[in-house]
């Protein structure tokens, strides 16, 4: 019993630090394409087309990526082991406290987390919830005013497609009826989604609007003692706001527990 949890942890582990790509030094190399310049976007986004990337060569940082600090060249997600860690620890609690509901990211990018998530449920052999994957798979919407936050709509390193999401699960041999996509811009999405119960809500649209559609039409399917995690709640001014004013519109006081330098978490 003892050597099948140590090898169930050992995978959890190697999932970490692969899904992270903090296993490869060449991981620490950064893309240029990143960028609030929208001038210097337009001339990458042609080079992109044409399958032209630019990075500049630089030592993976440790530190910087355990806290998820810097945006990995080709790790599977910016969350860093520790929310990665905060994840499982969520994931470990609604499992051995029976909490319903599936699992969702509002945010997705290359779909790392979630995949996470689904290799948690893999390894405690857990086959009666699904992950749900929410993006509009094209990069951030163009901000709807000054309260939303920067406009990185046209950085080309966060637009990454569907396709090559659903690649990224079957890597891992993960791509199955237990993962369901949700495609498209929040507000056309989340209102419809066939959604009926949720143990884990996480969060990671950034922007004002993207928080504040994800809170509205799914909190109230988050099973109490099921989890809310913010990943950019101090890192994004407008998604902090966002949090606080849904919060304050409802009169709810959750105690806000902090992951790292940027997300929190509380329970329901």
């Amino acid at each position: 019993m003892q050597n099948g949890h140590d090898a169930r942890q050992l995978y959890i582990d190697l999932m970490k630090k692969t899904l992270t790509a903090s296993v490869y030094d060449e991981s620490g190399w950064e893309s240029v394409s990143a960028s609030k310049n929208p001038i210097r976007n337009l001339i990458l986004a042609e080079l992109n087309k044409r399958a032209i990337s630019i990075v500049k060569r630089r030592p993976l940082d440790s530190s910087s990526r355990h806290e998820g600090r810097d945006w990995p060249l080709f790790g599977y997600t910016m969350a860093g082991h520790l929310r990665l860690d905060n994840v499982q620890s969520c994931v470990d609690d609604v499992l051995a406290n029976g909490i319903p509901g599936d699992f969702i990211e509002t945010g997705a990018w290359r779909g790392g987390t979630t995949i996470f998530m689904r290799a948690l449920l893999k390894a405690y052999g857990e086959s009666s919830r699904k992950v749900w994957v929410a993006d509009s798979f094209e990069g951030l919407p163009k901000p709807k005013n000054d309260t939303d936050g920067w406009d990185l709509s046209d950085v080309a390193y966060l637009k990454v497609s569907l396709e090559q999401v659903k690649e990224n699960f079957r890597k891992f041999d993960l791509l199955d009826g237990q993962v369901e996509f949700l495609q498209g811009w929040f507000c056309d999405t989340l209102p419809t989604a066939k959604i009926d119960q949720l143990s884990i809500l996480r969060l990671d649209g950034d922007l004002y609007s993207s928080t504040m559609d994800a809170l509205e039409n799914l909190y109230h399917k988050v099973s109490p003692g099921g989890y809310v995690i913010v990943d950019d709640y101090n890192s994004w001014p407008s998604c902090r706001k966002a949090v606080h004013d849904f919060l304050a519109a409802r009169s709810l006081e959750p105690e806000i527990e902090t992951i790292d330098f940027t997300g929190v978490y509380w329970q329901v």
